[in-house]
C-alpha cells in the first residue's frame, strides 16, 4: 500500500455490536495495516468495547461525531442513529476527496438511520449515489461461496418484473471484472441461477429464464458463463467447485445458502464503486450488544479482503 492512509473503518451503530467487532478487528490487525487506518466513529464506545472484551486498541486516528459516551449497548435512539449516519457520511466525503482507497463498514440499522434522515435503503445505495457509480452490485464472498445479487432489497412480488436482460448482463460483467481484478482469477467460471423452479422448465414454469436470463449469457471472455442454472442444484454444484461465483436473481435466493455455509466468514462487497467497500455479513445484533460475545470474524475478513483488493488493484 502507499505512503498515505488508505483504509477507513466506520463504527456503524454505536449501540450495536459495531464497537466490539471493530475493537477486536483492530487489535488483531497487523501493525502495518493499522498505520494506514482511520476509524470514523466516537472514541468512548470503541474504548469501552475494547476494555470489555480485553483488547488493546492500536494508536490510530479516531474521528468522532461528538457522541461522547451517550451510547448504551443494545439501546438505540435518535442520538446513536444520527451518529451512525455521521460516521458514514464522513468516510464517504473522505473517499470522494481521494483520501481513501477502501471503506470497511460496520453494521448500521436501516430503521434507525432512516429516523435520522438517511434517505437510502442501505450502505450500497448511498455509496453509489455519493461516489457517482451508475451501477453497483452486491456480492457476498465467503471461503466456500461467492454469490452476487441481480436484485437486492425488493419484495419478492416485484422481482420478476424488475429483472431485465440489460441489467442482468451488466451485473454479470461487474462480477466477471471483479473476479479477474480483485480475486486474481484469470478465467472465472460464473454460474447464473434461474429465477423459477427448474429454471422455468422450458417455459412451463415461467418464461423469465428463457426470455430474460438466457439472452444475458452471451460470451464474455475471459469469463465462462453457465446458465440459466436450476436453482436447487446450482449452489451444491458451486460448493463442489464447478463455478467460481454465482449470480442469484433475488436477495434470499443468494443469501440463504451463503449464510448457511459461510455465515461467520462471508463478506459483503460492493462492486462498481471507484473505491473498495466491504462489510461483515450481519446486522447490528442489538440483542447481544455489550455482552462481549459478538464474533468479529466477518469484520476481520472484511478488513482482510479490503486490503487484498486494494493491493491487487494497485
Amino acid at each position: 500500500m502507499g505512503n498515505v492512509t488508505t483504509l477507513g473503518i466506520t463504527l456503524g451503530d454505536p449501540a450495536g455490536i459495531g464497537p466490539e467487532i471493530v475493537a477486536a478487528t483492530l487489535a488483531a490487525a497487523p501493525h502495518e495495516w493499522c498505520e494506514r487506518i482511520v476509524v470514523y466513529g466516537d472514541r468512548k464506545p470503541l474504548e469501552r468495547a475494547a476494555q470489555m472484551i480485553g483488547v488493546t486498541l492500536p494508536d490510530i486516528p479516531i474521528l468522532g461525531a461528538g457522541l461522547g459516551d451517550r451510547a448504551t449497548p443494545g439501546a438505540p435512539n435518535e442520538t446513536t442513529a444520527a451518529a451512525q449516519v455521521g460516521y458514514l457520511e464522513a468516510a464517504v466525503r473522505a473517499a470522494a476527496a481521494g483520501e481513501l482507497d477502501a471503506i470497511v463498514t460496520a453494521p448500521i440499522s436501516k430503521t434507525w438511520a432512516k429516523r435520522a434522515g438517511f434517505s437510502f435503503p442501505g450502505h450500497t445505495e448511498m455509496l453509489a449515489a455519493r461516489l457517482g457509480a451508475p451501477e453497483v452490485v452486491m456480492m457476498f464472498a465467503g471461503p466456500r461461496l461467492k454469490v452476487a445479487l441481480a436484485t437486492v432489497h425488493l419484495p419478492l412480488a416485484d422481482v420478476a418484473r424488475t429483472l431485465t436482460t440489460a441489467g442482468l448482463r451488466r451485473t454479470i460483467e461487474l462480477v466477471a471484472e471483479s473476479l479477474v481484478r480483485d480475486f486474481g482469477l484469470a478465467a472465472p467460471r460464473i454460474g447464473v441461477v434461474g429465477l423459477n423452479p427448474h429454471a422455468g422448465e422450458g417455459g412451463l414454469l415461467g418464461s423469465e429464464d428463457r426470455d430474460v436470463i438466457a439472452p444475458a449469457l452471451a460470451p464474455l471472455p475471459p469469463a465462462a458463463l453457465h446458465g440459466p442454472l436450476i436453482p436447487d442444484a446450482a449452489f451444491r454444484d458451486a460448493l463442489g467447485g464447478r463455478y467460481d461465483a454465482l449470480v442469484a436473481m433475488y436477495h434470499d435466493q443468494g443469501l440463504i445458502p451463503v449464510k448457511l455455509v459461510d455465515f461467520d466468514e462471508a463478506v459483503n462487497v460492493t462492486l462498481g464503486l471507484p473505491i473498495v467497500r466491504t462489510s461483515p455479513d450481519h446486522g447490528t445484533a442489538y440483542d447481544i450488544a455489550g455482552m462481549g460475545i459478538a464474533r468479529p470474524i466477518s469484520m476481520q475478513r472484511a478488513l482482510e479482503l479490503a486490503v487484498s483488493m486494494v493491493e491487487r488493484r494497485r
